[in-house]
């Protein structure tokens, strides 16, 4: 037995990144150099993922978790949910062909 998913998205989660980028660095008046500092990663990670080149990982979750005093799956479920938008996005039509299974 399943629960049917209707409502459908119709514009892109926000990235983890962009939420870094536009809320956490500006409202704790971080660069991206002391975000790199604080976590424990390079400026190259920190840039790429503020540009929405990389994911947020299950490790750079508990990073973000234990700076900024939330928990790791906030930043996962973000990242899922960008992941499941992009990933629906580019199979969609196949998705469409297939035909739901009914029990009788």
């Amino acid at each position: 037995m399943s629960i049917r998913n209707t409502g459908r998205r119709r514009i892109r989660p926000t990235h983890p990144g962009e939420m870094l980028r536009e809320d956490f660095l500006p409202d704790y008046r971080l660069t991206v150099a002391g975000l790199a500092q604080a976590v424990g990663v390079s400026r190259q990670t920190i840039n790429e993922l503020l540009r929405e080149r990389r994911a947020v990982s299950p490790e750079m979750a508990l990073r973000l978790a234990r700076l900024f005093g939330n928990s790791p799956e906030f930043w996962l479920n973000a990242q899922r949910a960008v992941d499941l938008w992009d990933a629906a996005q580019a199979i969609k039509d196949d998705v469409k062909r297939i035909k739901p299974l009914r029990v009788e």
